[in-house]
């Protein structure tokens, strides 16, 4: 028989009925902590399981061999939960968050590493055709740059730009984007890993067991929604999502619509 214990929401255990006993007779329990067993449906005092008296003995219960000295009563930081989440609660534990630099570091390698597909759509451009667009880019930087500009004139000059990119080239771009995502799908799948956070030694986890998460969570919940979310919001939703990086369990936005934790390796 495993029992397990709980005061004050943190839980203990599981101990043997021989260990528990033990321990209330060493005053190490008291009768008002919880106990929980197999076949219970719920959580009870144990002076209500032992009747008011120091020792517990479970109708039609057969004491096997003896048993090891008793262990300390020591509490976790679970709350009253089975034994798989007790284990869950332990391999958490055992996780170090990942630094706020080493998770800055790894998106930025993550970054760096799309940076190819604007390169792509130019690859293609004549001579004229660079000198055009290295011209339009200028004035599109200026009239960002410029508070009192009509923001119709950089939606213009943004539009003439895209219009410069030809099929050929959007279709490279999309080819070379649908392989670096898959490639990434793929790390995260087998170790919880991009690229930029294998070279960082860290890695993505389930927050509340600190095991391996699935892709949808790892994946697709917290890089490719986000990718659309950040193009169309940037950069407030950046600010935002960081933002929630600073907290005690340093879960940025998408690290909790996805359950997930970021730790070392």
């Amino acid at each position: 028989m495993q029992i397990y214990l709980a005061r004050n929401n943190q839980q203990a255990g599981p101990y043997t009925l021989e260990q528990l006993n033990q321990m209330l007779a060493d005053q190490q329990v008291l009768l008002t902590d919880l106990a929980w067993h197999q076949g219970m449906t719920e959580w009870k005092a144990l002076g209500e399981l032992t009747q008011g008296k120091s020792v517990y003995m479970p109708e039609g219960y057969i004491p096997p061999a003896p048993a090891p000295a008793s262990t300390a009563y020591q509490h976790t930081t679970s709350t009253p939960a089975s034994s798989t989440q007790t284990h869950a609660q332990h391999t958490t534990n055992k996780n170090e968050l990942a630094s706020i630099p080493s998770r800055i570091l790894a998106k930025i390698v993550d970054l760096l590493l799309w940076l190819p597909a604007t390169f792509i759509l130019t690859a293609f451009f004549t001579p004229a055709q660079e000198t055009q667009f290295a011209t339009l880019n200028q004035e599109f930087i200026n009239v960002m740059l410029d508070s009192n500009a009509d923001p119709a004139l950089a939606q213009q000059l943004q539009t003439q730009m895209f219009e410069m990119f030809s099929q050929q080239a959007w279709i490279v771009t999309a080819f070379y984007l649908i392989i670096m995502l898959a490639i990434q799908a793929f790390l995260i799948a087998k170790s919880g890993q991009s690229i930029g956070k294998k070279l960082t030694k860290i890695k993505i986890v389930d927050a509340e067991t600190g095991e391996k998460t699935s892709l949808l969570r790892a994946f697709t919940i917290r890089s490719v929604c986000f990718i659309f979310l950040n193009i169309m919001l940037m950069p407030i939703s950046t600010i935002i999502d960081w933002a929630f990086g600073l907290g005690e369990k340093r879960q940025t936005l998408h690290d909790k619509l996805a359950k997930t934790q970021v730790v070392k390796q």
